[in-house]
């Protein structure tokens, strides 16, 4: 083994114990075993032909090179009415957006602007892998409330005892991954009083804000008085089926985006140029294309989880996002990583383990994720492997 250069590792120290993350090490399997890959949450078709077209002009119109540090007019006025059209906010394109390289970005520079070591991030568990990843770059620490299986009620008692005089942001994921629970009012209110209470910043991250299928969503930043101290974030990728153009924005008060763009500019500095004009064209699509992409997924939805049932896995059925979470204990599971692992194997299909998800890894531990947003066919076919683990 060749010595580390300097006597140490080349690796920031923050990160020693992330290692790869859970959706490389999966999809790596279902290649490597020609398994229907139910793992990692992206589409396997295009999204829609006019979206997909004003990126082929925009490329062919010479749109090819640096786009405006902020966003290209045209996108940021878009997200700015899109805010006005579903959700009544009012938000002023020049000052108060920002375009990023996809939400990730958007949540990794909102995090290292608004924290320093010894500020503590309150999130939700499980979360997305790269909110953990995030907080211990920006050298703050994660506290953490469960929301467990079957419903993923928010505990009270647990998120208020997450809080304390060092409380800086409260990151909340609505429509949640990798659960499926889309936040009622009760429980954005809630976490909006406990913010103010403590004078913490909230940080949504709303990416799945149009896959839903019963409750509404509700955006943090329209509650009472929650306006000022709240920074949402969303994308294009999920909505119009274009996860590798990362195309996403951060939107709240002025001078906290200004503070995010001094962070952003020494990440990617820019990016997706030819692509920020095509999706200002999506956000513009009537509401019946919005609502027909709902509908789609709930069907989807509805195959996988009458599929999982018929295995005999105990499921939790989503409200939004395009993922299923199944209990495999009456499989005779104990460790869902190690089932996950094995699955691909046993019947073609690979699915996540939620306790990567996790720091209470026990929370999880029986737990699997599966996302959905897959041909008819596909679903179809992962459902008939699935039956056999009976």
């Amino acid at each position: 083994m060749t010595k580390p250069v300097g006597g140490r590792p080349p690796c920031h120290p923050a990160l020693v114990s992330f290692g790869t993350t859970i959706f490389a090490e999966m999809s790596a399997l279902a290649q490597a075993t020609g398994a229907i890959n139910l793992g990692q949450g992206f589409p396997d078709t295009d999204g829609p032909p006019e979206v997909l077209a004003a990126a082929v002009a925009a490329i062919e119109g010479g749109r090819n090179q640096y786009p405006p540090g902020p966003g290209t007019p045209e996108l940021l006025e878009a997200i700015a009415e899109h805010q006005r059209r579903f959700y009544g906010v009012e938000l002023d394109p020049r000052s108060e957006i920002l375009v990023t390289v996809g939400a990730t970005e958007a949540i990794a520079a909102t995090i290292m602007a608004l924290c320093a070591p010894g500020d503590e991030v309150v999130t939700f568990e499980p979360y997305y892998d790269s909110y953990a990843a995030t907080i211990a770059l920006a050298g703050a620490t994660r506290r953490t409330s469960v929301l467990r299986f079957p419903d993923f009620a928010v505990d009270e008692g647990s998120l208020r005892a997450a809080f304390s005089d060092r409380t800086r942001v409260v990151l909340v994921n609505t429509p949640h991954n990798p659960t499926g629970k889309v936040f009622s009012r009760a429980e954005l209110e809630l976490v909006a009083a406990l913010a103010r209470e403590h004078d913490a910043w909230v940080v949504t991250d709303e990416v799945y804000e149009h896959l839903t299928f019963g409750p509404a969503h509700i955006p943090m930043s329209t509650l009472p008085r929650m306006a000022e101290r709240t920074l949402t974030i969303s994308s294009g990728g999920k909505t119009f089926s274009t996860t590798g153009w990362k195309v996403g924005w951060v939107s709240g008060p002025a001078d906290a985006i200004a503070a995010i763009r001094g962070v952003k500019q020494f990440l990617t500095y820019v990016g997706s140029g030819p692509f920020q004009p095509a999706i200002a064209h999506g956000l513009g699509l009537p509401d019946d294309r919005y609502a027909a992409l709902a509908s789609s997924l709930r069907a989807k939805r509805d195959l996988l989880v009458d599929g999982l049932r018929s295995a005999g896995l105990e499921v939790s059925v989503p409200d939004g996002t395009y993922f299923v979470v199944a209990d495999v204990a009456s499989l005779g599971v104990s460790d869902a990583l190690a089932f996950c692992r094995d699955l691909p194997h046993r019947a073609g299909v690979v699915a996540i383990p939620v306790s990567v998800f996790h720091d209470d890894v026990e929370a999880g531990a029986r737990l699997i994720r599966f996302a959905f947003c897959k041909r008819d066919d596909v679903l179809r076919e992962a459902v008939t492997r699935l039956g056999r683990l009976r």
